[in-house]
């Protein structure tokens, strides 16, 4: 019997040629992407999903592309920096999304569990501070 993966475990990469992997998730994942490891998903897009109930505490923007992020269970909004000007976009129906431009500054607020997932063009992405 097959066992169907869960976005929330397992996040898939996309790669440019049409193919996909599957990448299970790990407590160091993350931590091992900004070392620099896992350059080949700096290609194609990752598709990962988190689980949060509070703001974000940084900023990040990707300029190799557009990021499509789309609500599955919760609310949202969306604060996209644009010639620093805070935009927000409001996403409170599970399929609500928004594609956050290439190379544009944006962080995410709840106070609710929400649940989002994530198609990201991965290479230079960068991260800030929202106090900064």
């Amino acid at each position: 019997m097959n066992t169907a993966n869960n976005v929330l475990s397992t996040y898939l990469h996309f790669r440019d040629n049409g193919r996909a992997d599957v990448l299970p998730v790990s407590e160091s994942f993350w931590n091992e992407l900004a070392a620099g490891k896992h350059s080949e998903l700096n290609q194609g897009r990752l598709m990962s999903a988190f689980t949060f109930s509070t703001p974000w505490s940084t900023w990040e923007r990707h300029p190799a592309g557009e990021e499509l992020v789309m609500l599955l269970s919760g609310a949202a909004t969306v604060v996209l920096e644009e010639s620093g000007v805070e935009r927000e976009v409001n996403l409170n129906e599970p399929g609500a999304f928004v594609l956050v431009p290439q190379n544009v500054w944006h962080t995410a607020r709840t106070q609710v569990p929400t649940t989002m997932v994530f198609l990201t063009p991965g290479a230079g992405t960068e991260h800030r501070d929202v106090g900064a």
